[in-house]
């Protein structure tokens, strides 16, 4: 079983970011290998996007709740871990849990997530969305000169997503 974390802005994104994330999601049920899950850290703005399409698609969900909002409703059929943790910490259970992290668009809590996948060593896939998370592309392909995991830019969610599912499947 192969866990992609996805970070994603937690506001309101227009149509063509909207139709990107349903891609990525469509993508990663046609390219990917049966065995993947996806993880998110709530279920509003971009996570939300994908939660519903995950769900649409038969795609299993589990959500990291923060404590500020754990009794938030969601799909019946998506697995969810009241962490108990403050929006940053429950980031960081998050990432440690993942194969992978790809980011679809954010702000700070989005790159924080990015950061900490790099420095636990999971690989990083950003899409280009012009939200502040386009910033990581400065920071690509490696943060520091430990090389821990590589953060790899992405125009498209066409390559992308065959490269997620090729480095899973390595």
């Amino acid at each position: 079983m192969k866990q992609i974390a996805v970070a994603g802005y937690s506001g309101d994104i227009d149509i063509s970011h909207r139709r990107s994330v349903e891609r990525f999601i469509e993508l990663i049920k046609n390219m990917c290998s049966k065995n993947i899950v996806l993880l998110l850290g709530g279920y509003w703005g971009v996570m939300k996007i994908v939660v519903d399409k995950a769900v649409e698609l038969g795609l299993p969900v589990v959500l990291f709740l923060p404590i500020e909002e754990e009794d938030v409703r969601v799909p019946e059929n998506v697995i969810v871990i009241k962490s108990g943790l403050s929006y940053r910490l429950r980031s960081v259970a998050m990432v440690r849990s993942a194969n992978a992290v790809v980011v679809l668009g954010g702000a700070s809590g989005t790159i924080q997530e990015a950061v900490t996948a790099y420095t636990e060593g999971k690989p990083v896939f950003v899409l280009k969305t012009g939200l502040d998370s386009d910033k990581l592309q400065y920071l690509s392909p490696y943060i520091d000169n430990r090389l821990l995991s590589k953060i790899e830019i992405f125009e498209n969610v066409e390559d992308l997503v065959q490269n997620l599912c090729k480095t899973l499947s390595d």
